[in-house]
This record gives C-alpha cells, sequence and structure tokens, in this order.
C-alpha cells in the first residue's frame, strides 16, 4: 500500500467528522472558508508545515501557536479542531484532511472539481468559456475550476476531471511525436 493511501484512510474520518460536525451545526460553508484560510496560510509557510510536522516539537507549543495564529481569524469550533488534530498527532495531515473535506462538500453539494494546469494564466473570459464548456460535457451545474500555471507545457493546456485527462498541450504533443518517432 502506498504512502498516499495510507494518509487517504487516515485523514478521511476526520475531514468526515468535520463535515458531519459542520452540518449539525450548520455552519458547512463557514468551516470551508475557514479551511480555505488555514490552507492559503499554510501553503504560504514553508516554515509553518515543517514545524506542525516536527514530532520533537512539545504538543503545548504547537499548540500555542496555533492559537496565537488562528485566533479570532477562524471559527473556534475550527480551532479546536486543529487542536484536536495536534493532540493526536495527526496535524501534519491538516492538508489532506482540508482537502477531503472540501471533495466532500463538494460531492454535497454536487459540484465537480476541474484541474487545470496551463502554461499561463487563463483571463476570467477564458476560466467562464472553460467552465460552461465542462458543464456542457458533464451535464454538471455545479463546476470548480483548480487553476495551476506550469511552464513546463510550453504552451496549451491539460484538463483534469476525476480520472479522465485532456492533454492539449505543446508538451503532450511532442511527446506523442516522440512516441511515434522511436516506436518506427
Amino acid at each position: 500500500m502506498s504512502s498516499n493511501n495510507i494518509i487517504d484512510k487516515i485523514s478521511i474520518p476526520y475531514a468526515e467528522a468535520l463535515l458531519s460536525l459542520a452540518k449539525d451545526n450548520n455552519f458547512i460553508s463557514e468551516a470551508e472558508q475557514n479551511l480555505l484560510f488555514i490552507s492559503t496560510t499554510l501553503s504560504n509557510s514553508r516554515d509553518l508545515q515543517l514545524f506542525l510536522a516536527n514530532p520533537l516539537i512539545n504538543v503545548l507549543v504547537k499548540k500555542k501557536v496555533i492559537t496565537n495564529l488562528f485566533k479570532g481569524d477562524i471559527n473556534n469550533f475550527i480551532l479546536n479542531f486543529l487542536l484536536v488534530l495536534i493532540d493526536r498527532r495527526r496535524i501534519p495531515l491538516l492538508l489532506t484532511i482540508i482537502n477531503k473535506y472540501l471533495e466532500l462538500t463538494y460531492k454535497l453539494n454536487a459540484i465537480i472539481i476541474v484541474e487545470l494546469f496551463t502554461s499561463i494564466e487563463f483571463s476570467k473570459t477564458q476560466q467562464e468559456v472553460l467552465i460552461d464548456t465542462i458543464k456542457d460535457i458533464t451535464n454538471s451545474r455545479n463546476v470548480k475550476l483548480v487553476m495551476t500555471v506550469d511552464s513546463s507545457l510550453i504552451g496549451g493546456f491539460i484538463i483534469k476531471i476525476g480520472s479522465k485527462v485532456i492533454d492539449a498541450s505543446l508538451a503532450g504533443k511532442l511527446r506523442k511525436i516522440s512516441f511515434y518517432l522511436n516506436g518506427s
């Protein structure tokens, strides 16, 4: 079993429990906004990620840092959830738990997550046209576009919808040409 599968198996119950409690307390969207804020904060600070992942740092020190960092900016319920993760030594899995929570809320709201890897930033108009096209293709009402700029694609884009991949990148076309030339 790969380490990603193990991490997913550990993270999913925490995300499910958080979603269940958020539904019971009627603050799913607020929890989502709080978790996105936490995810952005973690993504922007490699030092914070390393600090939380370090097993040698005392639990009380981690709790104090998290409390000082997020108190007043997030709901106390979410803050207490973070403290429980620290107590159970699951805080290094926080980004994965957040992603699993978001996936569950998107499924709950029937939102399809589409990953777009592009060589340049798409304009708002291009994003809207792409979202409308994906809505038509998938017969879905709600599409969330997650865009990542990847200059190694040279040009074009790659779209991932679940397990389906549409590769319209120049790098992908060059790989195909190379494969055919090497296969002959």
